[in-house]
């Protein structure tokens, strides 16, 4: 009777240590970038941009995320809006950076149509359950004043009309500093990345506690 009472134990330890040897770790939840050349390390060391640096943050703070880099170079929100539905189902994030409308002022594209390709994109990504961080770009005044103006306040007016964190400007501080961006004067180097990451991880910071 002793003998059968410590065997059926001894196989019921056995179960449970095959159990948790099998069992798969749920995965981490994911901050999806997506961005342009700015966040895609264009003309830089490879796993040095603001985004590598923020996983390294995320990762330092002890933060349960991953954190997946979609930015292509070159990417216009209306590129974006294309390839979020696809990335959104393969990702699931929980929470979304978008960084883009760079390259529509630099291509002098209509604010209108800018506008409502990153409503489109919040959107979806809000209905997908997702947090979003929209982050905030600039044009100089090539197109001339009026046009840069109503760029720029087209991020202050989507994030508070869509209720979703906004980061004002990822190049806020230096923008104008030469000594920080690569020899076109378009692309920040090596040197300035961490000042992005310190533009965007006050803001980003308050979604990762949100954990749903």
């Amino acid at each position: 009777m002793r003998l059968g009472r410590l065997a059926r134990r001894w196989f019921a330890g056995v179960a449970m240590l095959i159990a948790a040897c099998t069992a798969t770790a749920a995965p981490a939840p994911v901050v999806l970038v997506l961005g342009d050349s700015l966040s895609a390390e264009y003309g830089l060391p490879r796993d040095t941009g603001w985004v590598k640096l923020l996983a390294d943050r995320i990762a330092k703070d002890g933060a349960q995320y991953s954190v997946v880099n979609a930015s292509i170079s070159g990417e216009t929100t209306s590129g974006g809006r294309t390839r979020l539905p696809a990335l959104l189902k393969q990702h699931r994030p929980a929470i979304v950076v978008i960084e883009l409308g760079g390259n529509d002022g630099l291509r002098g594209l209509p604010v209108n149509a800018m506008r409502d390709n990153l409503a489109a994109m919040i959107d979806e990504c809000l209905n997908a359950g997702a947090r979003v961080l929209l982050v905030g770009v600039r044009v100089p005044p090539n197109y001339g004043r009026e046009y840069a103006e109503r760029f720029a306040a087209t991020f202050d007016e989507l994030a508070r009309t869509r209720k979703v964190a906004l980061a004002p400007f990822l190049l806020d501080g230096f923008a104008d500093r030469t000594e920080y961006f690569q020899p076109d004067r378009i692309h920040p180097n090596e040197k300035a990345q961490p000042l992005m990451l310190a533009n965007v991880w006050p803001h980003l910071k308050p979604l990762l506690a949100a954990r749903r």
